[in-house]
Protein backbone atom coordinates (compact mmCIF):
# COMPACT_ATOMS: atom_id res chain seq x y z
CA UNK A 1 0.00 0.00 0.00
CA UNK A 2 1.22 3.15 -0.72
CA UNK A 3 1.44 6.27 1.24
CA UNK A 4 -1.50 7.83 -0.12
CA UNK A 5 -3.51 4.71 0.82
CA UNK A 6 -2.03 4.60 4.66
CA UNK A 7 -3.17 8.28 4.73
CA UNK A 8 -6.59 9.38 5.48
CA UNK A 9 -7.94 9.70 1.69
CA UNK A 10 -6.71 6.08 1.57
CA UNK A 11 -9.00 4.87 4.78
CA UNK A 12 -11.52 7.45 3.49
CA UNK A 13 -12.07 5.23 0.20
CA UNK A 14 -11.51 2.02 1.92
CA UNK A 15 -14.73 2.94 4.17
CA UNK A 16 -16.44 3.88 1.20
CA UNK A 17 -16.23 0.64 -0.46
CA UNK A 18 -17.99 -0.84 2.51
CA UNK A 19 -20.79 1.28 2.23
CA UNK A 20 -19.93 3.20 5.45
CA UNK A 21 -19.46 6.36 4.53
CA UNK A 22 -22.12 9.26 3.93
CA UNK A 23 -21.27 12.79 2.58
CA UNK A 24 -22.94 16.06 4.06
CA UNK A 25 -23.37 19.09 1.99
CA UNK A 26 -24.35 22.77 3.60
CA UNK A 27 -23.83 21.82 7.39
CA UNK A 28 -23.41 24.71 9.82
CA UNK A 29 -20.11 25.10 12.08
CA UNK A 30 -21.68 25.74 14.74
CA UNK A 31 -23.18 22.91 16.61
CA UNK A 32 -25.36 21.25 13.50
CA UNK A 33 -22.44 19.58 12.16
CA UNK A 34 -21.06 18.27 15.91
CA UNK A 35 -25.04 17.86 16.07
CA UNK A 36 -25.27 15.53 13.21
CA UNK A 37 -21.81 13.47 13.96
CA UNK A 38 -23.47 12.86 17.37
CA UNK A 39 -27.17 11.66 15.98
CA UNK A 40 -25.29 9.69 13.51
CA UNK A 41 -22.78 8.10 16.33
CA UNK A 42 -26.07 7.27 18.04
CA UNK A 43 -27.16 4.57 15.10
CA UNK A 44 -27.07 0.90 15.64
CA UNK A 45 -25.34 0.71 12.05
CA UNK A 46 -23.54 4.15 12.61
CA UNK A 47 -22.02 5.85 9.28
CA UNK A 48 -18.69 8.13 8.53
CA UNK A 49 -19.50 11.38 7.63
CA UNK A 50 -17.65 13.55 5.16
CA UNK A 51 -19.04 17.10 5.35
CA UNK A 52 -17.93 19.66 2.52
CA UNK A 53 -19.57 22.88 1.93
CA UNK A 54 -19.43 24.32 5.32
CA UNK A 55 -21.63 27.21 5.33
CA UNK A 56 -19.29 30.13 5.74
CA UNK A 57 -16.28 28.15 3.96
CA UNK A 58 -14.99 27.21 0.42
CA UNK A 59 -16.06 24.30 -0.63
CA UNK A 60 -13.26 21.31 -0.71
CA UNK A 61 -12.65 22.58 2.62
CA UNK A 62 -13.92 19.21 4.57
CA UNK A 63 -14.18 17.45 8.04
CA UNK A 64 -14.98 14.15 8.48
CA UNK A 65 -16.01 12.70 12.09
CA UNK A 66 -17.20 9.20 12.95
CA UNK A 67 -14.10 7.94 11.99
CA UNK A 68 -13.50 4.78 13.85
CA UNK A 69 -16.36 5.21 16.16
CA UNK A 70 -17.94 1.60 14.66
CA UNK A 71 -16.15 -1.90 15.84
CA UNK A 72 -15.45 -2.30 11.55
CA UNK A 73 -14.02 1.09 11.02
CA UNK A 74 -11.73 0.69 14.12
CA UNK A 75 -10.62 -2.67 12.61
CA UNK A 76 -9.98 -0.69 9.44
CA UNK A 77 -7.79 1.66 11.24
CA UNK A 78 -5.60 -1.00 13.13
CA UNK A 79 -5.28 -2.71 9.25
CA UNK A 80 -7.22 -5.69 10.24
CA UNK A 81 -10.22 -7.67 8.42
CA UNK A 82 -13.19 -5.11 8.91
CA UNK A 83 -15.33 -8.34 8.62
CA UNK A 84 -14.27 -9.76 12.40
CA UNK A 85 -16.82 -10.33 15.10
CA UNK A 86 -16.47 -7.23 17.62
CA UNK A 87 -14.94 -9.22 20.55
CA UNK A 88 -12.62 -11.37 17.81
CA UNK A 89 -11.46 -8.05 16.31
CA UNK A 90 -10.35 -7.35 19.89
CA UNK A 91 -8.53 -10.43 20.89
CA UNK A 92 -6.62 -10.19 17.44
CA UNK A 93 -5.31 -6.61 18.09
CA UNK A 94 -4.52 -7.99 22.08
CA UNK A 95 -2.10 -10.76 20.40
CA UNK A 96 -1.04 -8.42 17.51
CA UNK A 97 -0.25 -5.76 20.24
CA UNK A 98 2.22 -7.96 22.35
CA UNK A 99 4.34 -8.45 18.66
CA UNK A 100 4.52 -5.30 17.34
CA UNK A 101 7.23 -4.42 16.05
CA UNK A 102 8.11 -0.35 15.77
CA UNK A 103 9.48 1.25 12.52
CA UNK A 104 11.85 4.27 12.79
CA UNK A 105 10.18 7.09 10.23
CA UNK A 106 11.49 7.26 7.52
CA UNK A 107 12.74 11.13 6.06
CA UNK A 108 11.28 12.09 2.52
CA UNK A 109 11.83 15.05 0.35
CA UNK A 110 8.35 16.15 -0.56
CA UNK A 111 4.88 15.97 1.37
CA UNK A 112 1.26 16.88 -0.17
CA UNK A 113 0.17 19.29 2.18
CA UNK A 114 3.39 21.80 1.10
CA UNK A 115 1.20 22.38 -2.23
CA UNK A 116 -0.04 25.61 -0.34
CA UNK A 117 1.72 27.46 2.70
CA UNK A 118 0.84 31.38 4.24
CA UNK A 119 3.25 32.23 6.50
CA UNK A 120 3.60 35.69 8.99
CA UNK A 121 0.66 38.58 8.25
CA UNK A 122 -1.20 35.82 5.42
CA UNK A 123 -1.94 33.58 8.00
CA UNK A 124 -5.72 33.04 8.60
CA UNK A 125 -6.89 29.81 10.48
CA UNK A 126 -10.99 31.20 9.62
CA UNK A 127 -9.77 29.41 6.23
CA UNK A 128 -10.53 26.01 7.73
CA UNK A 129 -13.77 24.56 9.28
CA UNK A 130 -13.41 24.57 13.26
CA UNK A 131 -16.43 23.23 14.75
CA UNK A 132 -18.21 24.46 17.74
CA UNK A 133 -19.05 20.83 18.65
CA UNK A 134 -21.32 20.88 21.87
CA UNK A 135 -23.59 23.39 22.84
CA UNK A 136 -21.97 25.49 25.16
CA UNK A 137 -17.93 24.79 24.45
CA UNK A 138 -16.15 27.86 24.59
CA UNK A 139 -15.16 28.38 20.53
CA UNK A 140 -14.50 26.76 17.65
CA UNK A 141 -12.00 23.30 17.97
CA UNK A 142 -10.01 22.63 15.23
CA UNK A 143 -8.22 19.84 17.30
CA UNK A 144 -10.64 16.96 18.31
CA UNK A 145 -8.57 14.54 16.31
CA UNK A 146 -5.63 16.58 15.49
CA UNK A 147 -2.02 15.41 16.69
CA UNK A 148 -0.03 18.10 18.43
CA UNK A 149 4.22 17.52 17.84
CA UNK A 150 6.91 18.69 20.40
CA UNK A 151 10.39 17.97 20.84
CA UNK A 152 11.89 17.10 23.84
CA UNK A 153 15.25 19.88 24.26
CA UNK A 154 17.25 17.57 26.52
CA UNK A 155 16.32 13.95 24.72
CA UNK A 156 15.66 14.97 21.21
CA UNK A 157 12.45 12.68 21.77
CA UNK A 158 9.22 14.05 19.81
CA UNK A 159 5.78 13.74 21.89
CA UNK A 160 3.37 12.98 19.44
CA UNK A 161 -0.14 13.24 21.13
CA UNK A 162 -3.87 14.49 20.70
CA UNK A 163 -4.69 17.27 23.19
CA UNK A 164 -7.75 19.61 22.22
CA UNK A 165 -7.31 22.82 20.40
CA UNK A 166 -9.27 25.67 20.74
CA UNK A 167 -9.25 28.53 17.75
CA UNK A 168 -9.32 31.91 19.36
CA UNK A 169 -8.06 34.46 16.66
CA UNK A 170 -6.83 34.31 13.12
CA UNK A 171 -3.35 33.62 14.39
CA UNK A 172 -3.61 32.23 17.78
CA UNK A 173 -5.05 28.80 19.59
CA UNK A 174 -4.77 27.33 22.74
CA UNK A 175 -3.46 23.83 23.61
CA UNK A 176 -4.78 22.15 26.94
CA UNK A 177 -2.90 19.09 28.19
CA UNK A 178 -5.84 18.27 30.04
CA UNK A 179 -3.09 17.54 33.34
CA UNK A 180 0.64 18.46 33.97
CA UNK A 181 1.27 14.94 33.61
CA UNK A 182 0.78 14.93 29.96
CA UNK A 183 3.55 14.22 28.07
CA UNK A 184 3.51 17.57 25.83
CA UNK A 185 2.60 19.92 29.37
CA UNK A 186 6.31 18.40 30.65
CA UNK A 187 7.78 19.05 27.29
CA UNK A 188 6.38 23.16 26.88
CA UNK A 189 7.85 23.36 30.92
CA UNK A 190 11.18 22.86 29.57
CA UNK A 191 11.07 25.81 27.64
CA UNK A 192 9.64 28.22 29.69
CA UNK A 193 11.91 27.40 32.44
CA UNK A 194 14.28 29.09 30.19
CA UNK A 195 12.44 31.46 29.14
CA UNK A 196 11.47 30.28 25.91
CA UNK A 197 8.23 29.36 23.56
CA UNK A 198 8.45 25.76 22.40
CA UNK A 199 8.39 25.02 18.87
CA UNK A 200 5.27 22.81 17.91
CA UNK A 201 3.18 22.03 15.43
CA UNK A 202 -0.31 20.55 14.81
CA UNK A 203 -1.39 17.87 12.42
CA UNK A 204 -4.73 18.30 10.94
CA UNK A 205 -5.83 15.11 9.36
CA UNK A 206 -3.45 12.45 10.22
CA UNK A 207 -3.31 8.95 9.05
CA UNK A 208 -5.68 6.59 11.23
CA UNK A 209 -2.69 4.39 12.47
CA UNK A 210 -1.15 7.83 13.91
CA UNK A 211 -4.66 9.32 14.67
CA UNK A 212 -4.53 5.64 17.30
CA UNK A 213 -1.01 6.00 18.17
CA UNK A 214 -1.98 9.54 19.48
CA UNK A 215 -4.57 8.28 22.20
CA UNK A 216 -2.39 5.28 23.15
CA UNK A 217 -0.68 5.73 26.72
CA UNK A 218 2.66 5.54 25.33
CA UNK A 219 5.61 5.81 27.44
CA UNK A 220 7.85 8.40 28.24
CA UNK A 221 10.52 8.29 24.81
CA UNK A 222 8.56 6.11 22.59
CA UNK A 223 7.52 7.47 19.54
CA UNK A 224 3.70 7.90 18.78
CA UNK A 225 5.05 7.78 14.98
CA UNK A 226 7.20 4.27 15.26
CA UNK A 227 4.11 3.05 17.26
CA UNK A 228 2.06 4.27 14.08
CA UNK A 229 4.01 2.52 12.14
CA UNK A 230 3.94 -0.64 13.69
CA UNK A 231 0.33 -0.63 13.17
CA UNK A 232 0.64 -0.84 9.25
CA UNK A 233 3.53 -2.75 9.31
CA UNK A 234 5.95 0.21 7.37
CA UNK A 235 7.66 3.51 8.19
CA UNK A 236 5.86 6.35 8.63
CA UNK A 237 7.24 8.81 6.05
CA UNK A 238 8.22 12.35 7.67
CA UNK A 239 9.46 15.72 6.45
CA UNK A 240 11.34 18.28 8.73
CA UNK A 241 8.64 21.06 9.46
CA UNK A 242 10.07 24.49 7.40
CA UNK A 243 9.56 26.48 10.24
CA UNK A 244 9.56 24.50 13.40
CA UNK A 245 12.01 21.84 11.85
CA UNK A 246 9.96 18.68 13.97
CA UNK A 247 9.08 15.88 12.05
CA UNK A 248 5.95 16.32 10.60
CA UNK A 249 4.00 13.10 9.42
CA UNK A 250 4.05 13.53 5.62
CA UNK A 251 0.87 11.84 4.65
CA UNK A 252 -1.27 14.74 6.97
CA UNK A 253 -3.54 16.98 5.68
CA UNK A 254 -3.14 20.34 6.70
CA UNK A 255 -0.22 21.61 9.12
CA UNK A 256 -0.06 24.24 11.56
CA UNK A 257 3.48 25.18 12.85
CA UNK A 258 3.90 27.89 15.36
CA UNK A 259 5.25 28.83 19.03
CA UNK A 260 3.61 27.96 22.30
CA UNK A 261 4.01 30.84 24.37
CA UNK A 262 4.89 30.78 28.18
CA UNK A 263 1.91 31.02 30.88
CA UNK A 264 3.35 34.21 31.94
CA UNK A 265 3.88 35.77 28.36
CA UNK A 266 0.21 35.42 27.31
CA UNK A 267 -2.25 33.10 27.97
CA UNK A 268 -6.35 32.99 26.99
CA UNK A 269 -9.51 31.53 28.46
CA UNK A 270 -10.05 27.87 26.93
CA UNK A 271 -13.15 25.89 27.17
CA UNK A 272 -15.33 24.87 28.62
CA UNK A 273 -15.49 21.68 26.16
CA UNK A 274 -17.90 18.39 26.05
CA UNK A 275 -15.90 15.65 27.49
CA UNK A 276 -16.11 11.56 26.64
CA UNK A 277 -18.38 11.34 30.54
CA UNK A 278 -21.24 13.55 28.82
CA UNK A 279 -20.64 16.55 30.84
CA UNK A 280 -18.65 19.92 30.69
CA UNK A 281 -15.59 19.07 33.23
CA UNK A 282 -14.72 22.52 33.71
CA UNK A 283 -15.69 26.00 32.96
CA UNK A 284 -13.19 28.47 31.02
CA UNK A 285 -9.57 28.55 32.48
CA UNK A 286 -6.27 29.95 31.28
CA UNK A 287 -4.74 27.98 28.54
CA UNK A 288 -1.50 28.16 26.79
CA UNK A 289 -0.86 29.99 23.38
CA UNK A 290 0.25 29.07 20.43
CA UNK A 291 1.07 31.79 17.61
CA UNK A 292 0.47 30.02 14.62
CA UNK A 293 3.42 30.92 12.14
CA UNK A 294 2.67 29.19 8.95
CA UNK A 295 -0.42 26.61 7.95
CA UNK A 296 0.39 24.22 4.95
CA UNK A 297 -2.40 22.34 3.22
CA UNK A 298 -3.20 20.07 0.15
CA UNK A 299 -5.62 20.75 -1.95
CA UNK A 300 -9.44 20.15 -0.81
CA UNK A 301 -7.72 19.30 3.14
CA UNK A 302 -10.06 16.98 4.98
CA UNK A 303 -9.84 18.10 9.26
CA UNK A 304 -10.56 14.68 11.43
CA UNK A 305 -12.90 15.58 13.68
CA UNK A 306 -13.23 13.24 17.11
CA UNK A 307 -15.24 14.91 19.51
CA UNK A 308 -15.86 13.43 22.53
CA UNK A 309 -19.72 12.46 22.82
CA UNK A 310 -21.88 11.21 25.53
CA UNK A 311 -21.76 7.53 26.00
CA UNK A 312 -21.90 4.96 24.62
CA UNK A 313 -20.63 7.16 21.98
CA UNK A 314 -16.82 7.06 22.03
CA UNK A 315 -13.54 7.56 19.72
CA UNK A 316 -13.20 3.86 18.93
CA UNK A 317 -15.84 0.93 18.18
CA UNK A 318 -13.69 -1.33 19.61
CA UNK A 319 -12.01 -0.70 23.32
CA UNK A 320 -8.41 -0.84 22.71
CA UNK A 321 -7.50 -0.20 26.59
CA UNK A 322 -9.46 -3.52 27.20
CA UNK A 323 -7.27 -4.92 25.49
CA UNK A 324 -4.40 -3.99 27.42
CA UNK A 325 -6.27 -5.02 30.87
CA UNK A 326 -6.81 -8.25 29.74
CA UNK A 327 -3.00 -8.56 28.56
CA UNK A 328 -2.34 -7.45 32.21
CA UNK A 329 -4.34 -9.55 33.84
CA UNK A 330 -2.86 -12.52 31.90
CA UNK A 331 0.77 -10.90 32.86
CA UNK A 332 -0.64 -11.39 36.39
CA UNK A 333 -1.24 -15.03 35.69
CA UNK A 334 -4.86 -14.87 36.07
CA UNK A 335 -5.49 -18.09 33.67
CA UNK A 336 -8.71 -18.81 31.39
CA UNK A 337 -9.34 -15.08 30.22
CA UNK A 338 -11.60 -15.80 27.37
CA UNK A 339 -12.58 -11.98 26.30
CA UNK A 340 -12.91 -8.58 28.13
CA UNK A 341 -14.71 -5.45 27.01
CA UNK A 342 -15.56 -1.77 28.01
CA UNK A 343 -18.49 0.10 27.75
CA UNK A 344 -19.98 3.30 28.35
CA UNK A 345 -16.73 4.63 26.95
CA UNK A 346 -14.70 2.63 29.11
CA UNK A 347 -16.42 3.74 32.56
CA UNK A 348 -17.48 0.21 33.09
CA UNK A 349 -15.04 -2.84 32.46
CA UNK A 350 -16.57 -6.78 31.51
CA UNK A 351 -13.72 -9.40 31.93
CA UNK A 352 -15.14 -13.23 30.52
CA UNK A 353 -13.35 -15.93 32.68
CA UNK A 354 -13.66 -19.77 32.54
CA UNK A 355 -13.64 -20.89 36.20
CA UNK A 356 -10.92 -23.07 37.43
CA UNK A 357 -11.04 -22.10 41.69
CA UNK A 358 -12.92 -20.59 44.13
CA UNK A 359 -11.82 -16.77 43.99
CA UNK A 360 -10.99 -17.09 40.37
CA UNK A 361 -13.58 -14.23 39.37
CA UNK A 362 -12.53 -12.09 42.54
CA UNK A 363 -9.18 -12.15 41.46
CA UNK A 364 -9.89 -11.31 37.86
CA UNK A 365 -12.39 -8.16 39.17
CA UNK A 366 -9.80 -6.99 41.85
CA UNK A 367 -6.92 -6.94 38.69
CA UNK A 368 -9.24 -5.08 36.22
CA UNK A 369 -10.33 -2.91 38.83
CA UNK A 370 -6.63 -1.28 39.52
CA UNK A 371 -6.48 -0.81 36.12
CA UNK A 372 -9.59 1.14 34.87
CA UNK A 373 -9.27 4.90 34.32
CA UNK A 374 -11.83 6.68 35.66
CA UNK A 375 -14.64 3.69 35.55
CA UNK A 376 -16.29 2.52 38.47
CA UNK A 377 -17.74 -0.66 37.62
CA UNK A 378 -16.51 -3.96 36.81
CA UNK A 379 -18.15 -6.78 35.76
CA UNK A 380 -16.35 -10.54 35.94
CA UNK A 381 -18.83 -13.07 33.85
CA UNK A 382 -18.67 -17.19 32.88
CA UNK A 383 -16.94 -17.92 29.77
CA UNK A 384 -20.72 -18.09 28.12
CA UNK A 385 -21.67 -14.92 28.32
CA UNK A 386 -20.41 -12.36 25.23
CA UNK A 387 -18.60 -9.31 27.21
CA UNK A 388 -19.05 -7.11 24.20
CA UNK A 389 -22.80 -7.23 24.76
CA UNK A 390 -24.28 -5.59 27.38
CA UNK A 391 -27.77 -6.89 27.05
CA UNK A 392 -25.81 -10.00 27.76
CA UNK A 393 -24.02 -9.08 30.59
CA UNK A 394 -27.22 -7.70 32.16
CA UNK A 395 -28.58 -10.59 31.94
CA UNK A 396 -25.97 -12.35 33.44
CA UNK A 397 -25.79 -9.97 36.92
CA UNK A 398 -29.65 -10.30 36.89
CA UNK A 399 -29.56 -13.77 36.80
CA UNK A 400 -26.17 -14.99 38.71
CA UNK A 401 -25.06 -12.38 40.80
CA UNK A 402 -26.24 -12.04 44.84
CA UNK A 403 -25.59 -8.77 45.98
CA UNK A 404 -25.30 -9.69 49.13
CA UNK A 405 -22.61 -12.14 48.46
CA UNK A 406 -20.98 -11.09 45.12
CA UNK A 407 -20.55 -7.47 45.36
CA UNK A 408 -17.33 -5.23 46.73
CA UNK A 409 -16.36 -1.66 47.05
CA UNK A 410 -12.49 -0.70 46.71
CA UNK A 411 -11.77 2.81 47.43
CA UNK A 412 -8.95 5.62 46.38
CA UNK A 413 -9.21 3.88 42.83
CA UNK A 414 -7.60 5.45 39.37
CA UNK A 415 -9.73 8.57 38.31
CA UNK A 416 -9.28 11.70 36.92
CA UNK A 417 -10.19 15.50 37.08
CA UNK A 418 -12.93 15.22 34.56
CA UNK A 419 -14.54 12.96 36.61
CA UNK A 420 -18.40 14.84 36.97
CA UNK A 421 -18.92 12.88 40.17
CA UNK A 422 -16.09 14.48 41.87
CA UNK A 423 -16.77 17.34 44.25
CA UNK A 424 -15.14 21.13 43.35
CA UNK A 425 -13.00 21.14 46.32
CA UNK A 426 -11.59 17.55 45.76
CA UNK A 427 -10.85 18.45 42.02
CA UNK A 428 -8.78 21.83 42.98
CA UNK A 429 -6.20 20.25 45.57
CA UNK A 430 -5.31 16.98 43.21
CA UNK A 431 -7.54 14.50 45.43
CA UNK A 432 -8.50 12.74 41.57
CA UNK A 433 -9.52 9.22 43.31
CA UNK A 434 -13.15 7.52 43.10
CA UNK A 435 -14.05 3.92 44.60
CA UNK A 436 -15.17 0.59 42.52
CA UNK A 437 -18.14 -1.47 42.42
CA UNK A 438 -16.68 -4.82 41.81
CA UNK A 439 -19.12 -7.23 40.55
CA UNK A 440 -18.82 -11.40 40.17
CA UNK A 441 -21.74 -12.04 37.88
CA UNK A 442 -20.64 -15.50 37.55
CA UNK A 443 -22.12 -18.82 38.83
CA UNK A 444 -20.93 -19.50 42.18
CA UNK A 445 -18.04 -21.98 41.94
CA UNK A 446 -19.33 -24.63 44.28
CA UNK A 447 -22.77 -25.09 42.13
CA UNK A 448 -21.13 -25.03 38.50
CA UNK A 449 -22.09 -28.44 38.59
CA UNK A 450 -25.78 -28.07 39.27
CA UNK A 451 -26.38 -24.10 38.20
CA UNK A 452 -29.42 -24.70 36.01
CA UNK A 453 -28.94 -25.38 32.17
CA UNK A 454 -29.33 -21.93 29.75
CA UNK A 455 -31.32 -22.51 27.12
CA UNK A 456 -30.50 -20.08 25.02
CA UNK A 457 -27.93 -21.43 21.97
CA UNK A 458 -24.12 -21.60 23.20
CA UNK A 459 -21.73 -18.62 21.71
CA UNK A 460 -20.19 -21.10 19.59
CA UNK A 461 -23.55 -22.34 18.44
CA UNK A 462 -25.15 -18.82 17.73
CA UNK A 463 -21.77 -18.31 15.45
CA UNK A 464 -22.41 -20.84 13.09
CA UNK A 465 -26.11 -19.26 12.71
CA UNK A 466 -24.91 -16.59 12.22
CA UNK A 467 -21.99 -17.55 9.34
CA UNK A 468 -24.75 -19.49 7.27
CA UNK A 469 -27.89 -17.32 7.39
CA UNK A 470 -26.84 -13.40 8.56
CA UNK A 471 -27.12 -11.88 5.44
CA UNK A 472 -30.60 -13.14 4.88
CA UNK A 473 -31.39 -11.97 8.25
CA UNK A 474 -29.71 -8.64 7.57
CA UNK A 475 -29.47 -8.16 3.88
CA UNK A 476 -25.65 -6.65 3.74
CA UNK A 477 -24.77 -7.81 6.57
CA UNK A 478 -20.84 -8.95 6.80
CA UNK A 479 -21.21 -12.47 8.01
Amino acid sequence: MNDEMDGLRGFIAQVDRLGALRRIDGADPVIELGGITEVAAGLPECPALLFDNIKGHKPGFRILTNTTVSPQRAALALGMDPTLRPLDALAAWKNRRAHLRMHKPVPVADAPFLTNSVRGDDVDLSLFPAPVWHPRDGGPYIGSGSIVVMRDPDTGWQNAAIYRVQVHSRTRVTVQFDHGGRHGAGIARKYWAKGEAAPVAILCGPAPALFVAGFEYLPEGVSEYEFAGAITDRPLPVIAGPLTGLDLAANTEFVLEGRLLPMEQESLPEGPFGEFTGYYAAEARPGPVMVVDAIHWRDNPILLGSPPMKPPRFHFGLPFRAASIWSELERCGVSDVVGAWQHVAQLMTVVAIKQRYAGHAKRAAMIAGAQTYMGRLVVVVDEDVDPSNLADVMWAITTRCEPSEQVDIIRNGWSSALDPRMLPEDRARGQTSNSKLLIDACKPFAELGRYPIVSALSLEQARVIEDKWMSAIRPGAHS
